[in-house]
């Protein structure tokens, strides 16, 4: 029997079609995977499915019933919880507290807090959940919180539960509990639906896989029928190569060293603590760490963006403490930063004009004050042919209309060629679509190859584990570990991202 059947369901946005006439079946008792790269649909898909938003046309089916949700408490009522990317969850109250949160227990005008707190944990204890209803949401795992989030779903007795991206924040150990977790609700009669893109997921968990690319239904298949590099064929259109081959390191000099580095935030917290990490000629340094703990502040003070309380960044023999993003540049640095769009590129200047950006004061593009049109334009054909950048056959467009994965080739093609000697990456394929994290990764491979230095810092701890030669991992501000990629594993890495050192050390608490 299908719990879920939609009918040739669409989606406009204005003039976009975001879904286009999807047709899709989900059994009851199975976990059904929802597939596609980024932009594909898959949360619009979803979120109609819960009310979020409204059918431009087509039909959805509950358990043989056609719906028209207006809102979530709708969905909610007909058996479809959702469990969301980013939680929504109130830091300072209790688990029960957030697990009943709009719909408490109440007898005149006093909450029955001992009697909440009862029925949450018998909840809890229902579905073997590791959570204590009494702890405080800001005390708790992020892996934790994502618990508190299913657990309100089922307290409300959904029979449906839809997962939008659920290993996002996790920790590899904290995916496996909830991989097991989904299996068990599945057991139990649950229907699960789970959103993602990591295709090693997907082979651990699903039963079934339906397949989106650009808002259109590609097919629905057995999980045991097919293996990742099919799915990621049926999500981009073309064969992909997964396994990434690369050489072992020949690491000559050191490039760059950051020695016992502090840094604060603007609102006056500290974010950085005693940071110390090196990277040599020739060698993929990565930055590892469950999203939020310090890397994205390291990124900046790397880069120019943030100011050091204490400590010393030198590279090649200098200090760089006080300088800027654009002094770095001038010393050979290429910086491709976490967000392309607010530090990486100009989204309503032209696709050439970007490709120079932050280097089109040099000789080649700039004479006498003077932009050399003729040259900044074969400079843009020449990088748009050699980093495979699609839809770019008019340079002047706007950057803005391009896809996220060809707009991030236009930031690592730009840093790339003008010839650095140390290539700092923050998040380099976040938002791109699987065939272009293939292209980037090749490059950022063929750019270490001519023995230049990279730092790699990603929350994908698949992408630095392939990507890495070496890799330091950090935990609330702090680098608390460091191993060399090929002696190390996943596993270690996130006992190492959970803040745990020698077995139960806690740092940053």
């Amino acid at each position: 029997m299908n719990n879920i059947e939609v009918v040739n369901l669409t989606k406009k946005f204005g003039d976009f079609v975001a879904i286009n006439g999807i047709n899709l079946e989900v059994k009851k008792g199975e976990i059904h995977a929802i597939c596609g790269e980024n932009g594909a649909g898959k949360s619009t898909l979803m979120n109609m499915l819960f009310g979020l938003i409204e059918p431009s046309s087509g039909q959805i089916f509950i358990n043989g019933e056609e719906v028209h949700f207006q809102s979530p408490k709708e969905a909610i009522h007909q058996g479809i919880g959702m469990v969301h990317q980013h939680f929504k969850l109130v830091p300072s109250l209790t688990v029960y507290e957030n697990i009943l949160l709009g719909e408490e227990i109440v007898k005149g005008f006093k909450i029955q807090q001992r009697k909440e707190y009862e029925e949450v944990q018998k909840t809890i204890d229902h579905y073997n959940f590791d959570l204590n209803g009494k702890d405080k949401i800001q005390d708790i795992s992020v892996g934790a919180q994502q618990r508190v989030e299913i657990i309100k779903m089922l307290h409300r007795n959904v029979d449906i539960l839809i997962l939008d991206e659920p290993s996002a924040v996790l920790t590899p150990q904290e995916t496996d509990e909830l991989l097991d977790n989904l299996i068990a609700l599945r057991n139990s009669g649950k229907t699960i639906i789970i959103i993602t893109h990591k295709l090693d997921e997907v082979k651990k968990c699903a039963d079934r896989i339906t397949v989106i690319r650009h808002g259109k239904f590609i097919g629905t298949v057995n999980n045991k029928d097919v293996n990742q590099q099919e799915i990621a064929k049926m999500m981009v259109g073309r064969d992909v190569k997964l396994d990434l081959q690369k050489e072992d390191s020949e690491r000559g000099n050191v490039v760059l060293l950051a020695k016992n580095i502090n840094a604060y935030s603007d609102s006056g917290s500290q974010v950085l603590y005693d940071v110390s990490m090196n990277v040599h000629e020739g060698e993929i340094v990565g930055i590892a760490g469950v999203e939020g703990n310090g890397q994205s502040f390291l990124m900046n003070a790397l880069s120019g963006m943030l100011k050091l309380e204490s400590g010393e960044i030198i590279y090649q023999d200098n200090s760089i403490n006080d300088k800027s993003p654009q002094a770095l540049r001038d010393m050979k640095i290429g910086l491709v930063p976490e967000d392309r769009y607010l530090h990486g590129l100009n989204s309503t200047m032209s696709i050439r004009d970007n490709l120079i950006a932050g280097y089109h004061w040099r000789k080649q593009f700039c004479d006498f004050g003077v932009l050399q049109q003729k040259e900044i334009a074969h400079h843009a054909k020449d990088l748009i042919e050699r980093f495979d950048i699609r839809n770019c056959d008019n340079t002047s467009l706007e950057v803005g209309s391009l896809s996220g994965g060809n707009a991030q080739k236009i930031v690592i093609a730009r840093e790339m060629s003008m010839n650095p000697n140390l290539l700092i990456l923050s998040q380099p394929t976040r938002g791109v679509d699987i065939g272009s994290i293939e292209f980037i990764h090749q490059q950022i491979i063929e750019f270490r190859r001519k023995k230049k230095a990279v730092i790699v810092i990603s929350s994908e701890l698949s992408e630095v584990m392939t990507l890495s030669d070496r890799i330091y991992v950090m935990y609330k501000g702090r680098v608390i570990g460091e191993r060399l990629t090929k002696q190390t594993s996943k596993e270690e890495i996130g006992v190492l991202m959970a803040g745990i050192t020698d077995g139960e050390a806690k740092f940053g608490e």
